[in-house]
C-alpha cells in the first residue's frame, strides 16, 4: 500500500525534514488526529493503515497551505489526498447522492470538505 500512496501522491516523503512548517500553517490542524508532517512521516515509515483509519483525512481542507510553506517541496496535502483516494478505492461502491448530503452535515465540518467528499463519492 505504501507504494500505491507514493505513486498516487507523487511525493517523496524522505525529503521531509520534519520542521513542522506545514502543520503550523494548517487551518485544520487542531481537528486532525495526525498533522500534515506526521502524515508524511507515517507514509515514510509504512504506517498506512493508521492513516487510512484516521478521521484526520476528512478534516483536511485541501487548501494546500502546507504545500506553500514546505521548504523542501514535500507537498503533504498530496499525501493526505492520496490516502483519501486509497480509502475510497478500498470502499468500492460507496457513492453519495445529493439527497444523502443533508443528513451528513455537521456545523463544525468545513463546507470545502463536504464539497470535496461529494465530488469523490458521487462517481
Amino acid at each position: 500500500m505504501i507504494d500505491t500512496i507514493k505513486r498516487i501522491s507523487g511525493v517523496n516523503p524522505r525529503k521531509c525534514m520534519k520542521c513542522g512548517k506545514c502543520t503550523a500553517s494548517c487551518p485544520a490542524f487542531d481537528r486532525m488526529q495526525f498533522h500534515p508532517h506526521q502524515f508524511v512521516d507515517m507514509v515514510e515509515n509504512g504506517r498506512i493503515d493508521e492513516l487510512m483509519n484516521s478521521e484526520g483525512i476528512d478534516f483536511c481542507l485541501s487548501c494546500f497551505a502546507c504545500v506553500e510553506r514546505c521548504p523542501r517541496n514535500v507537498e503533504p496535502a498530496k499525501v493526505i489526498e492520496a490516502v483519501r483516494l486509497a480509502v475510497i478505492r478500498q470502499q468500492g461502491g460507496a457513492h453519495l447522492t445529493p439527497d444523502e448530503i443533508p443528513a451528513l452535515l455537521d456545523d463544525e465540518l468545513p463546507q470545502q470538505a463536504i464539497t470535496a467528499a461529494f465530488r469523490k463519492y458521487r462517481k
